[in-house]
């Protein structure tokens, strides 16, 4: 049986049009109530009641785009009501597809009759739905015999969306966070070794905004209590017919581009994607550049140079692998400078081959750059001041950095490695021989001993103590507290009032 969402300011209308339902035995299974916007909200995203009866005069100018993308995620049938008789309150409630616009006051009869009307034609929907169903050939169930196999699916309009997180190994996690999401389409879920696939049903109302709305909600509710960086590709076939196995290859051409917009994205395509193609070697001019650009030690140079050639804000973008062609070619002109200053042996030369294999394995191209840069700064200083700092002393100025800006949520080792002048890999393994622990471990503990200290020696709400301790979402900032000290924040705050 459907579900009602009654969703008033007026306690008792909303009691009055529960009463109605109740004594009419009008066939919902449940009846929920709301009294503000907020409370329509949660209400929705936890029960996602198949009808909703709405006040459009509790609706604030800065909460319509949140209810429209909520309605069209859920695709409640929407019953709208007000008090004014105006044009501006019948084309909101035609933006929100509305079954039925009531005037207040409206009678008992009608409102009986319109509900139960609702009410129907919601089972009669589920029941159509289940017959198609259980028919011959009309499962939409795929495998991944059509994913992978040409010609294995019938052409269809197949839309899909592809999720890539920066740690694979996370992916169960995410599978279970598909799952569990009340999709207003569930798309069938395929997970392979590093993406999870999702072909949307093909029944399903599938535009490039709606596309785009459901991506960007789905990476706001997955960052709101994750922290593993999450790239989303949303595909929208609805202006041609191919096989599963052709729209996924041109798919998943288009997760290249996290290569270029980095993690906690989405892109929507509807095609392949068209990368243009460069000389990935340098020329002799460029070689000659890179020689004396290196031998003058021009830092401000060499930066500008590979942020001019590296840095990509627009589309079409280059070919990815070729990018990576032409940044071994650069790695080949320091590797010269490294052999004619005698750097090539010791830390260094390990140093050397981490940034090699950055640029041939780093899902990001800015990654890439920033590692680059700090190498050639590490090489530079080398061959000027051969007397450089020790490891210890280094790694005790990179702490006292953290404790000076643990607070800062967008701190990251990037950051800290190059206050220091070292690349991020290579400071990564310093920190671990002389620490112990990693990055993310001493900052986590700096930022978890601070909360402790505020919890106990302040009334700041768990929200507040969240970000001044440098945690963006109060909800992850008590899921780590309770795992480095196994309570909750709430719970020590009120252990200390006892």
């Amino acid at each position: 049986m459907p579900s009602i969402l009654i969703a008033d300011r007026d306690q008792n209308e909303r009691i009055g049009i529960g009463w109605l339902v109740n004594s009419y035995a009008i066939p919902y299974d449940k009846v929920h109530s709301a009294g503000t916007m907020e409370e329509v909200f949660k209400m929705m995203e936890a029960h996602t009641p198949e009808v909703i009866c709405l006040e459009l005069d509790m609706i604030g100018r800065e909460q319509w785009d949140r209810l429209k993308l909520l309605v069209d995620q859920y695709r409640p049938t929407v019953v709208v009501t007000t008090s004014e008789a105006t044009f501006e309150r019948a084309m909101q409630g035609i933006g929100l597809f509305a079954r039925d616009l009531w005037l207040k006051p409206q009678t008992p009869e009608y409102i009986r009759r319109i509900l139960t009307r609702c009410c129907q034609e919601h089972l009669d929907g589920k029941r159509m739905n289940e017959e198609k169903g259980t028919g011959s050939g009309n499962s939409r169930d795929v495998s991944y015999l059509d994913l992978f196999f040409p010609g294995h699916a019938q052409a269809k309009s197949y839309s899909l969306m592809l999720a890539q997180l920066e740690d694979p190994k996370r992916h169960p996690e995410l599978l279970r966070f598909f799952e569990e999401y009340p999709f207003r389409d569930k798309p069938d879920l395929l997970p392979l070794g590093e993406t999870i696939v999702g072909v949307f049903p093909m029944d399903a109302v599938v535009s490039p905004s709606w596309l785009n709305q459901i991506g960007k909600r789905l990476l706001m509710d997955w960052e709101a209590n994750n922290d593993a960086p999450l790239f989303l590709v949303m595909y929208d076939a609805s202006n041609h017919e191919q096989s599963l196995n052709e729209t996924y290859a041109e798919a998943s051409q288009a997760l290249q581009v996290r290569f270029f917009k980095g993690y906690r994205q989405v892109t929507v395509v509807d095609n392949r994607v068209n990368w243009t193609m460069i000389d990935p070697f340098l020329t002799p001019a460029e070689q000659r550049a890179w020689v004396e650009m290196l031998d003058e030690g021009n830092r401000e140079e060499l930066k500008q140079w590979l942020y001019t050639h590296f840095f990509y804000k627009e589309e079409p973008y280059p070919e990815p692998g070729l990018l990576r062609i032409r940044l071994t070619s650069i790695l080949a002109q320091v590797r010269r400078y490294m052999i004619s200053h005698g750097l090539d042996s010791g830390p260094l030369e390990e140093e050397y081959h981490r940034v090699f294999e950055t640029i041939l394995y780093s899902p990001i191209l800015y990654r890439i750059v920033v590692e680059l840069l700090l190498f050639i700064n590490q090489l530079l200083d080398a061959a000027h001041h051969p007397s450089d700092e020790s490891r210890a002393d280094v790694v005790e100025q990179a702490i006292r950095y953290i404790e000076g800006r643990y607070t800062d949520p967008a701190l990251r080792l990037e950051e800290v490695a190059r206050y220091i002048d070292r690349s991020p890999s290579y400071f990564s393994t310093l920190l671990a021989q002389k620490q112990g622990s990693s990055f993310r471990q001493i900052l986590t503990s700096l930022r978890v001993k601070e909360a402790r200290r505020l919890l106990l020696e302040t009334s700041l709400s768990v929200q507040e103590v969240a970000e001044r301790c440098g945690f963006i979402n109060a909800n992850y900032f008590s899921k780590i507290f309770k795992e480095k000290t196994g309570t909750t924040p709430r719970l020590l705050r009120n252990q200390k009032k006892r």
